[in-house]
């Protein structure tokens, strides 16, 4: 695989997201040791996935080609705020790869060049669209998941290389569970196979979730 660099735009928007995201879990898990440093508490329900494809591949084959996935999805607030409070809110989705599973993870953003990896606080889980924030290596370049509500229950999925224009790819619909599991989400260690992490994404991403691990 090629390692497309993003660009000097990229990689300081995408730095100052992770710099932040990990400024805060290093300091919410000094005030809260025994909880969670982020996403303390949410809730998991499952989903169904319907992948259109793609006009322009990535080379990513989950992403280039149709396909239908039962997912798990939890929705969450990042810092844990009462519900009248503006949060930044969260989406991860545990989707089947083969045997094994892999684990996206959202977070309020903007959609614009370079919205898309500063996060944005709103009261509504659907106020705001959603993206991965900090880009996955892909044979296309530096590439980006995003998602934007469509109603209550139900979300288009999108992805974009870099600054570039956004491509819808599926559809996601989403049902209560009678119970609420708890379900740990790692998209470090768990990827779609395709996605690599950068180098400098990895050490931004870590602590954050090297923290989480630590807490449960």
């Amino acid at each position: 695989m090629s390692d497309h660099a993003p660009t000097a735009l990229l990689r300081s928007a995408a730095s100052a997201g992770g710099g932040a995201l990990a400024l805060v879990a290093r300091g919410l898990g000094a005030v809260r040791p025994a909880a969670k440093p982020l996403h303390p508490r949410g809730e998991v329900v499952v989903g169904r996935l319907q992948r259109h494809g793609l006009t322009a591949p990535t080379g990513v084959s989950w992403l280039d080609r149709p396909g239908e996935d039962e997912v798990l999805v939890r929705r969450s607030r990042a810092v844990g705020l009462p519900g009248a409070v503006p949060d930044v809110h969260g989406l991860a989705v545990r989707v089947p790869v083969g045997e094994q599973y892999a684990d996206l993870l959202l977070a309020s953003t903007g959609w614009g060049r370079v919205s898309r990896f500063v996060l944005t606080a709103s009261r509504d889980p659907g106020g705001r669209p959603m993206t991965t924030l900090l880009p996955y290596r892909s044979p296309v370049g530096p590439l980006l998941i995003g998602a934007r509500a469509l109603g209550p229950e139900q979300l288009e999925l999108a992805c974009a290389v870099g600054a570039g224009e956004w491509q819808v790819f599926g559809l996601l619909g989403l049902e209560p569970l009678a119970d609420d599991p708890i379900v740990s989400f790692d998209p470090v260690r768990n990827r779609i196979p395709g996605l690599e992490q950068y180098g400098w994404v990895q050490r931004l991403r870590e602590p954050a979730y090297a923290a989480a691990r630590g807490s449960r």
